[in-house]
């Protein structure tokens, strides 16, 4: 410290020289700072500006430390107030590095919620989830720096923190993996509140998205409440995000229908469905021969999402093939068997010309 003082007393040109510089450094970070808050709005992108937020928490300390060390760089101080200002500026950069971090990350989370209000409750209390998880993390990071800085061994103590993180992961890592999996709900959007999804053999309105389970109503009106890890380890359809349905109508008709009605069937077919409206007709085609009958299918898209419309379109197709297959004369075949009766030296006989035997 004596010497300090003694560098202060006798070189006061030089210590003015420093403290102009270190003023004048200051001043231009300060005005950096005042420039880019003025410039950057508020908002960017449709959501809060990270970037803005991230210099908005820049510290007065971290300017002044900075400012010091550049002085330190033009001046030649003695060894104490250099190892002073050294650990001055190590301080403010970890603490200010940390601040930063935090903005980044909780202002990109944030952005990314912004986006989707329909679930403002649950990505409310997601966002309360990682604010703490991201504090404990950057002060812990920033507490280890400044400590390995200033000379103290952390080795210990990392070595401590991770095995008692270990024991901690293991004991609630059921806890972790449904939050985790809530996260990935909430950002990656496979599903959001009002989705009719399918999963398993259950499909349901999802109702609420909570950090461990997802509540979702049954189509036959009880509530499903599922964990959330165990619902994406399933297949999930997403029916509301259905575009267009597409509609198939197996059918069969008799082996008795004449060849050049087979060969026209596609075409009425087509015309039937192309008569409705919302509906894009895809294909119809034989299939093949069935026990009873003359197998076809029929394919075709309808171009409205809503269940309800599919359902009217696919009733109205139907209705129209009974109509216009009564015209052509093409009847529909149903499970049938044919017996033939035969003499014993394999001649069909007609039963009807069997005469009762002479007793």
């Amino acid at each position: 410290m004596g010497d300090s003082l003694a560098w202060i007393t006798q070189d006061s040109g030089e210590v003015l020289f420093g403290a102009a510089i270190a003023a004048a450094l200051f001043a231009a970070l300060w005005l950096v700072k005042r420039a880019v808050l003025r410039l950057l709005p508020a908002e960017l992108g449709g959501g809060p500006s990270v970037l803005r937020a991230m210099a908005a928490r820049t510290l007065t300390l971290f300017l002044i430390a900075v400012a010091l060390d550049g002085a330190t760089h033009a001046v030649a101080p003695s060894g104490p107030l250099l190892r002073l200002v050294d650990n001055l500026f190590t301080i403010a950069l970890a603490v200010q590095g940390a601040l930063w971090l935090r903005e980044l990350v909780l202002g990109l989370v944030r952005r990314r919620a912004d986006a989707n209000p329909e679930d403002a409750r649950a990505v409310g209390s997601a966002i309360g989830v990682i604010t703490v998880l991201v504090n404990v993390v950057v002060w812990l990071l920033a507490a280890i720096l400044i400590l390995d800085n200033l000379g103290v061994n952390v080795t210990a103590l990392v070595a401590g923190l991770g095995v008692g993180g270990i024991a901690i992961g293991l004991a609630a890592q059921g806890i972790f993996s449904d939050l985790f999996a809530a996260l990935a709900i909430l950002f990656d959007r496979p599903f959001r509140v009002g989705d009719v999804i399918s999963y398993g053999t259950s499909t349901g309105t999802v109702e609420h998205i909570g950090l461990k389970t997802t509540r979702i109503r049954s189509l036959s009106g009880e509530q499903l409440v599922m964990a959330n890890t165990k619902l994406l380890d399933q297949q999930v359809a997403n029916l509301r995000r259905i575009e267009e349905r597409r509609v198939v109508l197996n059918f069969g008709i008799v082996y008795q229908t004449p060849p050049d009605v087979l060969d026209a069937l596609p075409g009425h077919l087509q015309a039937i469905v192309a008569a409705q409206s919302d509906c894009r007709f895809d294909r119809a085609a034989f299939t093949g021969f069935g026990p009873s009958s003359l197998d076809f299918e029929l394919m075709f898209f309808v171009t409205v999402p809503d269940v309800d419309v599919m359902l009217a379109a696919r009733q109205a197709v139907g209705f129209a093939m009974v109509r216009r297959f009564a015209e052509l004369g093409v009847a529909f075949a149903y499970p049938t068997q044919t017996s033939f009766t035969a003499a014993p030296g394999g001649q069909l006989i007609d039963p009807t010309q069997i005469t009762e035997r002479p007793r």
